[in-house]
């Protein structure tokens, strides 16, 4: 994943930026007692993608992969369709609690733009709800170029989304975020229809750390710089995700990427370990070939 990679990414200002004061009042209204639903994962399972993550000998990667994690970014759906057989199979293979989050098809964000948008979504749809309850939130992330002038496509396909099927929006045309009150009817709009705006963590587009949540679960896009700093970065979210829970936020989807991914696993079982410790939950602890030390860069 390239959007956003910098030359020097030890010269970018890492820190995250506090709180949008409508988050703050959002989680403020929420009455919750119960320990947040966290999920956590990789943006592909294949070998070729997560290089030494897979031991010798292992037959049947996403198998392998989703008894080490519990949640993936299912970006593969975004180019192509997926048969009911062969998505029945990853139903199949992988447990209980796991969880896939698959991308919108290509033709609905990047070919249609949003445009005579309902056969496509629709043919998604038709493909990736045979996950059934293993089916995690949906999210669409719109073209770079995809701006504030089509919010009324923006407007016309979130009405239109079954209201039954959770869903993130990625939208990265930098006006939606400088132009405050084009932010401000855009987020209404998510708000309003209880969509997520998701949080891209990236070293070249900081105006995407938006920390503005439009319903009761943070959807996080992590984008590791291949530098040292991914893990005191990644150290970061833990905190901001600690005060969030504190004020009831219930659900956490958070996916680790990298410029070139060669350390996200490791990077995501750093993640974990550190949430483990700070917000007292259990989540498994992934299997690395390396390891976890920040001297790895």
């Amino acid at each position: 994943m390239n959007f956003g990679s910098v030359e020097n990414p030890g010269q970018i200002n890492f820190s995250l930026p506090e709180n949008h004061p409508e988050t703050d009042k959002l989680l403020s209204k929420v009455n919750n007692s119960k320990s947040p639903g966290i999920y956590v994962g990789c943006a592909k399972w294949s070998r070729k993608d997560l290089k030494n993550f897979y031991p010798r000998g292992t037959k049947d990667e996403l198998e392998y992969y989703s008894n080490q994690f519990n949640a993936i970014e299912l970006n593969a759906t975004f180019y192509r369709n997926f048969s009911a057989k062969q998505v029945q199979e990853w139903y199949d293979k992988t447990p209980e609690d796991f969880r896939f989050f698959p991308k919108v098809h290509q033709r609905v964000s990047h070919l249609k733009w949003l445009k005579d948008f309902e056969q496509p979504s629709e043919d998604f749809l038709s493909s990736v709800m045979h996950l059934k309850e293993k089916l995690g939130t949906v999210f669409l992330q719109m073209r770079d170029n995809f701006g504030p002038k089509y919010m009324d496509r923006l407007q016309n396909f979130v009405e239109w989304w079954p209201k039954d099927v959770p869903l993130a929006i990625e939208l990265r045309h930098p006006e939606w975020f400088s132009d405050a009150t084009v932010f401000e009817e855009m987020v209404q709009l998510l708000e309003e229809n209880k969509v997520a705006n998701v949080l891209v963590d990236t070293a070249g587009r900081r105006d995407m750390l938006h920390m503005r949540l439009t319903n009761n679960e943070v959807f996080v896009r992590y984008v590791g710089a291949n530098h040292e700093t991914d893990y005191s970065r990644l150290d970061g979210w833990v905190d901001r995700l600690e005060d969030w829970t504190d004020q009831g936020l219930q659900n956490i989807y958070f996916f680790v990427h990298q410029n070139e991914e060669v350390e996200s696993p490791v990077l995501a079982a750093h993640f974990i370990q550190q949430l483990n410790e700070r917000l007292g939950t259990d989540l498994k602890i992934p299997q690395t070939t390396k390891t976890l030390q920040k001297g790895l860069f």
